[in-house]
This record gives C-alpha cells, structure tokens and sequence, in this order.
C-alpha cells in the first residue's frame, strides 16, 4: 500500500487545455489533480460549462484535492475586504461544485498582522465549510514575511479553528529560510496537501522564484528525509508534484507527467 496519495498540479503542464489535462493527469496515473480557478475561469469565459469539467473529472475516477488560489483576503484594508470576501467566496462555490475538498490561500506578501489573519482565516474558513470546501492556508519563501511552516500555523493557530490546514511545499521551505524539521511540530489534520518539487543549489536560495523548481531528483533537496517526517506524524495524504517550467511545458505532457509521478514514487515510498 502506498504511504501517500500521487496529485500532479495543473501548472505543471500548464499550457496543456483544462480538459486534456484531466485526460493526461489519468492516464499517467495519478489519483488527483489540481486546478486552478484562473484557467478555470477562462475555460467558462469562453463558453464552457462547468458541468462538462465535473463529468470529465467523474469519468476520470480522479479526485481534486485543492484548487488554486484565494487572494487579498488577508492583506485587503476594511474598505477593500467585503468585496474581496465575496470573490473569494465566489471561488470556494466553484470549488465546492467540483467536490474539491480544499482552497488555497495564498499569504499575505508584506510584514502582516498575525491577529487579523487568523480572524480573517475563521471567517473564510467558516464560510468554506458552509459551502462546501474549506480554505487552507499557504506560506511562500519568496514574500516578505510569511515565509515558512510556522508562519503559516500561526495564522491557523490564531484562528482558533479545530479545522484549519495549511501547505506544504519543499522548494518553499528551502526558499524562506526555513526548516523541514517544523514538519514535526505539525499534526497530520493540519496538513490539507504538500506540494512536490526540489530546488537546485547553482542560484542563491534567495534569488529562486517558482520557474526555479525542478523535478524531484534533479535538486539538492533531501526529499526523502521530507517524506520521513511526514511519515514519523502520521500524514498519509497528497503529494503532489507542482512546478512552473518553460522547458517542461515545451514537452509532451504525458511524459512530463509519467516522470514526475515516477520520480515523487521513488522519493517516497523508499523514505
């Protein structure tokens, strides 16, 4: 039995149609998938109907563990936030009628207010729950202060609710500074996904931005001591791999996705 469940994000074959990626996400085989409401989004701007996503998604047998992503609701001022509450609950309907379990929200990218996301995060998390799928919180190496594991508990500390996650993700742990040992403070439920990818050690940690994640295996990340720690609290949930390469969108898709599910295999059942 595999110790973690296998997600190939959408942006890794990012240039490849929405309904073709849920094709090639299957047949390379992988059991979920990730998407992006941005492509979701233009895919019925110009004419789709979301029910058509749902019946390919049904047909695949894969599961959407999160989509992607939330903005501002953290960072938006008083005036801002009402408005930008309802477009982030706008986008956890679209999720909850995909039966996607989790939505990404993205961090504040300046020095925040730790009380005030964890007030804002109950809100939204709330409001997800009613809906139907329930915000998870991202930290990300490259802003200004919300950088790594524990800022991002933090904020779900400070929410005070027994239903808060949060994200993890290797590159960005390396990126801002932080440790993967955190992993271990952390309890399984608090993890609603990792994210997959490994980062290379030939540009400064703090000049890497996401077209500088690459495959597991071609970094220097010890991703097989990820998987340990992982392992050592209980998480048995996704992993999923998510990079934003040129190069790899260049390529064939199915191959680029059979590698990358080959490659987090590998990494992870031997930890």
């Amino acid at each position: 039995m595999s110790a973690f469940r296998y997600s190939l994000n959408a942006s890794t074959i990012r240039t490849t149609p929405l309904l073709e990626k849920i094709r090639v996400t299957t047949e390379a085989g992988y059991e979920g998938i990730e998407l992006w409401f941005d492509e979701v989004e233009a895919y019925l701007a110009a004419g789709g109907k979301l029910e058509t996503i749902s019946a390919a998604i049904q047909e695949s047998g894969l599961s959407i563990p999160t989509m992607i992503m939330l903005r501002d609701w953290w960072s938006a001022s008083e005036e801002e936030y009402p408005a930008v509450f309802e477009t982030c609950l706008e986008r956890i309907k679209i999720a909850a009628q995909l039966g996607v379990e989790y939505v990404i929200a993205c961090p504040h990218r300046e020095v925040p207010d730790y009380d005030l996301g964890g007030l804002r995060y109950r809100e939204l998390l709330d409001a997800g729950m009613e809906a139907g799928a329930k915000p998870a919180v991202e930290f990300l190496g490259f802003v200004e202060a919300v950088t790594k594991i524990e800022d991002a508990l933090q904020v779900v500390e400070k929410s005070g609710h027994p239903q808060g996650t949060l994200v993890l993700d290797p590159f960005h742990v390396f990126r801002g500074g932080g440790t993967m040992e955190t992993i271990a403070q952390l309890k399984p439920t608090q993890i609603a996904i990792s994210h997959f990818n490994d980062a290379v050690d030939t540009i400064p940690r703090e000049q890497q931005m996401d077209p500088d994640r690459v495959l597991p295996g071609d970094g220097h990340l010890d991703l097989t001591h990820y998987c340990r720690l992982l392992k050592q609290i209980g998480y048995d949930g996704w992993l999923s791999l998510e990079l934003f390469r040129d190069d790899l969108w260049q390529q064939d898709p199915l191959s680029v996705a059979r590698l990358g599910l080959e490659r987090m295999r590998s990494i992870a059942e031997n930890a």
